[in-house]
């Protein structure tokens, strides 16, 4: 089981994320476009820089629903392998076969 406070962090950052998405998108749009003068793509890019580091997506880091454990991550089932591992012994995750020999 990894740490709440670890968990929270990053239940904290998918919320900031969701909040500032909208600004954050068209800031960098903003700054990236060519087109634009270059004293408005500046005063963008400053913009960018004030907003929280937290609401940036790449700051999220993807953890198991059940355990929080931020390794060995199934993106498709939401889980790590082991919660994988010890649903699928039981018969909780339909469609899944675990194999033993």
């Amino acid at each position: 089981m990894a740490k709440t406070s670890s968990i929270e962090k990053n239940a904290k950052r998918r919320k900031m994320t969701k909040q500032f998405g909208a600004r954050r998108a068209k800031l960098k749009a903003l700054a990236r476009d060519k087109n634009a003068p270059m004293e408005e793509r500046f005063a963008a890019a400053l913009k960018l820089a004030e907003l929280p580091r937290n609401s940036s997506k790449t700051r999220i880091r993807n953890r198991c629903e059940v355990t929080g454990r931020p390794r060995a991550f199934y993106r498709k089932l939401k889980m790590s392998r082991i919660a994988i591992r010890d649903l699928g012994s039981k018969g909780l995750i339909p469609g899944l076969v675990k194999s033993s020999w």
